[in-house]
């Protein structure tokens, strides 16, 4: 099962110092987390000023510094509106980009996210299709793009208790089951979710996700000191249930 790191998302350093935001922080960060046993490498790209970023120069920096760190591990970039609110500007500026990711993050219930997925499938960026409730998820599967080149299907149900979250999963599976989806599953929960959706992941066999995006605490409640210490409670977690199972 895979361990995809998480490397930052739309956190700020006011909220954990260690969140990795330039280059050579996120490179430092996807290194350490490929040591602790994560296959795939998250990041949201950030300009010099910290926001988040769409522009091909900040893209290509970032790219170069994570890929010179972890050159065997797939490295993917978030597409996500909030970062451009215009969606054909978005459009826009990812077609603009010179150094590509091996993949990215669609969120499919956001605008121009059928347009934007087969803009990177052109250009050969594979997909990794986020579903975060039913409304996206049967846009999805309506495009036709479930049987295309998605790499992955992002489950994350970002309601704030575990019940919740696995009810929202529960409809968005019924929708994947009733189209004949077949392509690999990632879940993930953010915050106070987290721990229970990866250890959720495990038991149905699924890939999952960490890392300070998701997550700024180790299980007791204690502050990570980085997404290496999260990749590895994440690896024991999922080794654990692997293991319970097997018996």
């Amino acid at each position: 099962m895979l361990i995809q790191a998480a490397l930052n998302g739309s956190r700020k350093r006011s909220e954990h110092p260690a969140v990795p935001i330039t280059p050579d922080e996120l490179a430092h960060s996807a290194k350490q987390s490929v040591a602790a046993g994560a296959g795939a490498i998250h990041f949201h790209v950030r300009s010099a000023d910290g926001s988040e970023s769409l522009e091909a120069d900040d893209v290509a920096t970032a790219l170069t510094a994570v890929r010179a760190a972890v050159p065997e591990t797939p490295i993917g970039v978030s597409t996500g509106a909030w970062i451009l609110q215009d969606a054909q500007l978005r459009h826009e500026k990812i077609s603009r980009w010179t150094v590509l990711p091996d993949f990215a993050s669609v969120n499919f219930k956001e605008g121009g996210a059928v347009p934007l997925a087969t803009l990177l499938l052109s250009r050969g960026i594979e997909i990794e299709a986020g579903l975060s409730e039913t409304a996206g998820t049967r846009l999805w599967v309506a495009s036709g793009l479930a049987a295309a080149s998605c790499l992955r299907v992002l489950l994350e149900p970002f309601e704030d208790t575990k019940e919740a979250a696995l009810n929202t999963l529960s409809g968005i599976e019924k929708l994947l089951a009733a189209s004949g989806v077949k392509i690999p599953r990632l879940l993930h929960g953010l915050n106070r979710t987290a721990w229970d959706l990866i250890n959720e992941a495990a038991s149905r066999g699924y890939d999952t996700r960490v890392g300070f995006e998701d997550i700024l605490t180790l299980p007791d409640g204690t502050s990570a000191p980085g997404n290496g210490a999260l990749v590895s409670e994440a690896v024991r977690r999922m080794q654990a249930i692997a293991d319970s199972a097997s018996m």
